[in-house]
Formats: structure tokens, sequence, C-alpha cells
């Protein structure tokens, strides 16, 4: 399974984007903020745009299994969950399907669409991948 995150509109505090699944617009994107290269503040910088492998894993601070992107480079335990503004994410990618400037809503909702596919691809043996421009 193919991720495709389009980072669309950048702020001084976020960063929103669309995300593909196979080609197909699955739902709306919010990160924190797009830093230059080789400048990352703690707890509010977007990871680096690139490919990721994805993995179904547990996650100890949400006690639930969720997306985990594998080797992003100086940062460690990103996730894609739900959540709505950038105070809910630490480097991490939240989904929604409802998007205003640093916000994005219905986010449970597109979480659980979104990890419905990603459990299916995981349990036929398909491979996930998240390729972020």
């Amino acid at each position: 399974m193919k991720l495709t995150l389009h980072r669309t509109t950048y702020t001084d505090e976020s960063t929103v984007g669309e995300l593909d699944v196979d080609g197909v617009l699955e739902c709306f994107t919010l990160e924190d903020v797009v830093r230059a290269d080789g400048i990352k503040v703690f707890g509010e910088t977007a990871i680096p745009a690139g490919h990721y492998d994805v993995q179904l894993t547990m996650s100890p601070r949400f006690k639930r299994v969720l997306p985990l992107l594998i080797d992003v480079k100086n940062f460690v335990g990103v996730r894609i969950h739900p959540g709505n503004s950038a105070k809910d994410t630490e480097g991490c990618i939240l989904v929604g399907k409802s998007t205003r400037a640093n916000w994005i809503g219905e986010s449970r909702v597109a979480f659980e669409a979104l990890f419905k596919k990603l459990s299916a691809a995981t349990a036929r043996g398909e491979p996930i991948t998240l390729i972020i421009v």
C-alpha cells in the first residue's frame, strides 16, 4: 500500500496536507511546522520529506496499535494518529476529514477509516510505505 502526503499549506503554527492511499484522496493531515534542513525544535518540527516504511505497532503512549514510521532521521516514535491541532502532535502526523487554518476536524473518523485500510494491507502481508512531498 502506498500512502502519499502532499503538504499544501504552511503557517507559523502548522503544516496542512492531503493524504492519498494508492492514489486516491483519503483525508487531510496536520503536522508541526516544516523547518529548514538541520533545524529542529523538539516537539514542534515536522519530519523531513522522504520515503518511509510504516508498521502497525503498539504505542506505549496511546496504549493501542498505531501506524509507526520507521527510521525517521533525528526523530523517534513518529506515528499517524487522531488529533486536531499542532498541540496534539510532537512530530507525528494527524489525520482529519475537514480542515481550516491550523486545524483539522473529524479526526477520529478519518483515523479509523485509514486504520481499517492499513490493517487490511498488513493482514494481506502487503508492505505499507509513506512518501511525503
